[in-house]
């Protein structure tokens, strides 16, 4: 079965590593048979939040606001890609997310970290299951920590070395139990309505 997949990724530096976790993510889930799409906050461009999705009057949000929101409320599942900073998330891909809040619900989340060191992210990941509750979207349990990340996968976004290795192994879990949680929520949501 074909899920529809965003893969969300948000830094905005000029020597972007995570990009290639973003990249390998979305190539490995085309592999599987997902319709995954890359989505990055530098590319989106939104501006600092000042008013979300839903406080522009219908038809009048920026174009950029619009097409994503309507990506949001269109995929099956979500994916989002973070780096660490100074022990806490992305601010750009913390902005893109805030932007919205009733598209993304009632849909799963997976969470993949990295870092240039060898904690791979984890504190970010460990913040962002939560933020990504409480924006209505059903975060499985299944992460993925990669660090470091110039260690796991090359420029054309292949494992090398152990990190790669590791990475390559336990992503097929991490796929599986999205893919698990997504079939599991357009069921339900099939068979009855969400309470809100």
């Amino acid at each position: 079965m074909t899920h529809r997949i965003l893969v969300f990724y948000g830094s905005y530096r000029s020597d972007r590593m995570g990009i290639r976790l973003a990249n390998y993510l979305v190539e490995q889930l085309r592999k599987r048979g997902d319709d995954a799409e890359l989505i990055d906050a530098m590319a989106v461009g939104l501006p600092m939040l000042d008013r979300m999705y839903k406080e522009h009057a219908n038809g009048a949000a920026p174009p950029a606001m619009e097409a994503l929101a309507e990506k949001i409320r269109t995929a099956d599942a979500f994916l989002f890609v973070t780096g660490e900073y100074n022990w806490g998330v992305q601010p750009g891909l913390k902005n893109l997310t805030d932007h919205y809040l009733e598209e993304w619900f009632w849909r799963p989340a997976a969470i993949a970290s990295y870092s240039g060191g060898r904690l791979s992210g984890a504190r970010s990941n460990s913040i962002w299951h939560g933020t990504l509750s409480e924006m209505g979207m059903v975060v499985i349990s299944s992460t993925l920590t990669v660090g470091p990340i110039a260690e796991t996968l090359d420029e054309q976004n292949n494992p090398i070395g152990n990190g790669g290795k590791a990475l390559e192994s336990a992503f097929r879990r991490f796929a599986d139990d999205l893919a698990w949680w997504t079939e599991a929520t357009k069921f339900q949501k099939a068979r009855k309505a969400p309470p809100y």
